[in-house]
């Protein structure tokens, strides 16, 4: 399912919003097409009248065009909220150029807030790096929307320098202050928490625990990350978070590197179906359908 928006138009486009409307919209017409044509992508904006309720948002023009009893809906009115979380921490600024997983992280959660909205589904964010900096309440209106934009393109425009994350503790903070079940989606590279996981899913589990619903994205650079693709000369690698600096040659560590990131990545897929918690890798060289289409699973099992 292709987009009709490429990765370098992506990066020239300024303005988020009209970029995420941009993503979505390309995102619907290739569901439309796709084998997932079932998905509700109509987003109405009426619900079913129920027997007993006031009749005094009835929709009486639909009624007498279909014959069936139909209410009007407001922006107060949601079906779903849903708490997008942000680590943005050092490490989420690389690379420094082109589309970092911090951009990437950006633009996927302003574009699952226009889908959100969309569906009138209401939506807030919380961004943490070392503290929490940032906690909206999920709300459905257009200046709420608009304000959660502006704050995501402050993240994005900001890099930090040496902030670590505490992803654990902050999550822990986020779990309480959501006060109504939602759907939570939590963005992060998870670089703090090799052979460390199990605080971690101490905080993931809290959120299980008070009813929340949560798909983890594991923001990755796939070339430099995953693959560990160097050229064959010393490099100086760079610790953003903590500025430790080592020099050698990627050769010298590449197949004890990845072998460690795999063991790391098989204990996380363990633990998650463990705790019933959907993780997705989520590779910033790859287009927005590998965000919108798990939540748009996710969501139709929910509601």
């Amino acid at each position: 399912m292709a987009f009709t928006i490429s990765q370098e138009e992506l990066l020239q486009i300024k303005n988020l919003e009209f970029l995420s409307k941009q993503v979505v919209e390309g995102f619907l017409t290739g569901l439309h097409k796709s084998p997932f044509h079932g998905f509700s992508v109509e987003f109405a904006e009426h619900r079913s009248y129920n027997t007993g309720e006031s009749t005094r948002h009835i929709d009486w023009k639909l009624f007498a065009r279909t014959d069936k009893l139909f209410v009007k809906r407001y922006e107060e009115e949601t079906n779903l909220r849903c708490q997008i979380i942000i680590d943005r921490s050092s490490s989420m600024y690389f690379p420094e150029e082109g589309m970092n997983k911090i951009r990437f992280t950006v633009y996927a959660a302003a574009s699952l807030i226009q889908l959100l909205r969309k569906q009138r589904d209401a939506s807030g964010i919380s961004i943490f790096a070392d503290d929490l900096e940032f906690h909206s309440q999920c709300k459905l209106s257009s200046v709420h929307q608009k304000m959660l934009f502006s704050k995501l393109e402050e993240t994005m425009n900001n890099p930090v320098k040496s902030m670590r994350s505490n992803i654990a503790s902050n999550l822990h903070q986020i779990a309480e202050m959501i006060h109504k079940r939602s759907l939570v989606i939590i963005f992060t590279d998870m670089l703090q928490n090799i052979g460390n996981e199990e605080e971690l899913f101490s905080a993931l589990q809290h959120f299980k625990y008070n009813k929340h619903d949560v798909v983890l994205f594991h923001v990755e650079d796939k070339k430099t990350e995953v693959d560990f693709e160097f050229s064959n000369r010393p490099y100086l690698f760079v610790d953003s978070e903590t500025g430790e600096r080592i020099k050698l040659f990627p050769a010298q560590v590449k197949e004890q590197y990845i072998n460690a990131l795999n063991e790391f990545r098989h204990r996380m897929k363990l633990k998650c179906a463990q705790y019933k918690i959907d993780l997705i890798e989520a590779e910033v060289g790859s287009d927005f359908s590998q965000i919108l289409m798990p939540f748009m699973v996710k969501r139709s099992k929910l509601y």
